[in-house]
Order: C-alpha cells, then sequence, then structure tokens
C-alpha cells in the first residue's frame, strides 16, 4: 500500500498564493503519474493538476491553468502545487492522487488508486 499525507492548505486572501505538499510513503514502486484534484460538498471531485511518473509532463485543469503549477521530486516522494493568483472560486478540499499503474498524467480519477486524506483551501473575497 501507498500512503499519501497533504499539508500547505489553510486560508488566503483573493490573489494570494499557497502552496501544498503531498508525501508519499510505503510499499511505491518505481514511478507513476501523480496528480491533484478537489472537492466542495455537495459536488464530485474535480481534476486540478497531473503530472507524468518523471515530472517531464503537466496536464491542468483550464480553471486553474497559468496560476496553478504542479511539480514532483521523487527522490523525496514529494509532490507539490503552487497555487498563485487565488480565487474564492478556488475554496476546496484539495486531494493528492497516485496512480499504480499509469506514468502520463491523466484527469480521470478512476485511473488513480491511491488518495490522501485531502486538506482545506479556503480563499476569502
Amino acid at each position: 500500500q501507498v500512503q499519501l499525507v497533504e499539508s500547505g492548505g489553510g486560508t488566503v486572501q483573493t490573489g494570494g498564493s499557497l502552496r501544498l505538499s503531498c508525501a508519499a510513503s510505503g510499499r511505491i514502486r518505481g514511478s507513476y503519474a501523480m496528480g491533484w484534484f478537489r472537492q466542495t460538498p455537495g459536488k464530485e471531485r474535480e481534476f486540478v493538476a497531473a503530472i507524468s511518473w518523471n515530472g517531464g509532463s503537466t496536464y491542468y485543469a483550464d480553471s486553474v491553468k497559468g496560476r496553478f503549477t504542479i511539480s514532483r521530486d521523487n527522490a523525496k516522494n514529494q509532490l507539490y502545487l503552487q497555487m498563485n493568483s487565488l480565487k474564492p472560486e478556488d475554496t476546496a478540499v484539495y486531494y493528492c492522487a497516485a496512480s499504480a499503474s499509469y506514468v502520463y498524467p491523466s484527469a480521470d480519477r478512476y485511473d488513480y488508486s491511491y488518495w490522501g486524506q485531502g486538506t482545506q483551501v479556503t480563499v476569502s473575497s
């Protein structure tokens, strides 16, 4: 099993920045695609950003393109999401996800086998 633990969430004003981190541990074999998703009450979990096994390829939701940057450090088993120019509509619980078989970034949540417990991001207007 792989365990994922997110950190870095919090409350920030509109236009501010936050950096989320995700620490992976457990039976990590090789490197696979990882991603960030977010969810608000009563809504489906939605894709935010994903990154390939080696960090060479990234993919973003249109709503965050140009404002968010996903990156990873495989040597440290860490995934990051730098969030700039935050808007109230970015308020959600953010989840880190890891695939068990895909190496290229995917926006489909069913391509990911492991999930963290989530970290709250609140953007005040």
